[in-house]
């Protein structure tokens, strides 16, 4: 069970730069961008971490809200574990109070699931994060599908979403900005029975 006066840790997954803004493997920034704007921030550069951050509070008005580090690491994908052990150990953050929001392949395009460990399913950003303090971190994925055909998956990934997937991105943006916030606010269990699909 987590300190309940520990800052949470919240990590959008991403690549930093305009090229791949829109990409598919940059949902965790778009949803970090949501949350930030929700807490009433601007990213800022940490002077600590290779990172972008925001600090603020989620839920409740006032002292009663959820103390968080909202992240976006500038350090590229496969890199990320750096950024985040570094705004860890400076914030004080238990490892259960760090969330990763991140694309996952191995689920349908629009559905989410959150959970509490587990492996990496090949992420490179969960690859470097698990490496760098284990994998008893929270994730909340996104999913993505897989790619159609013979696309490879760096492709796929590093590709913009569809005009088609653009037509709902706004809204499961939104719904995943919810789900993050309902985890941090009233847990895990509650989150994964409200917005697991």
């Amino acid at each position: 069970m987590s300190d309940a006066n520990a800052p949470w840790l919240i990590v959008g997954l991403g690549n930093p730069g305009p090229d791949y803004a829109a990409n598919r493997h940059n949902v965790g920034f778009m949803v970090a961008d949501l949350l930030a704007e929700r807490m009433g921030g601007k990213f800022k550069r940490a002077q600590k971490a290779q990172a972008q951050l925001v600090e603020g509070r989620i839920g409740a008005p006032g002292p009663s809200g959820r103390r968080v580090v909202l992240a976006k690491p500038m350090s590229y994908m496969n890199l990320s574990g750096g950024p985040v052990i570094s705004l860890r150990d400076f914030y004080k953050v238990p490892t259960a109070n760090i969330v990763a929001i991140h694309d996952e392949l191995d689920i349908d395009y629009g559905t989410l699931r959150l959970k509490l460990g587990g492996g990496d399913n090949g992420h490179n950003g969960l690859k470097s994060m698990t490496k760098s303090m284990g994998a008893d971190y929270h994730r909340v994925r996104f999913g993505i599908g897989r790619p159609p055909g013979r696309m490879q998956v760096a492709d796929f990934v590093l590709k913009d979403f569809s005009s088609t997937e653009r037509k709902e991105l706004g809204y499961l943006v939104d719904r995943t900005a919810d789900a993050v916030e309902c985890l941090v606010t009233e847990g895990l269990e509650r989150a994964q029975s409200t917005y697991n699909s």
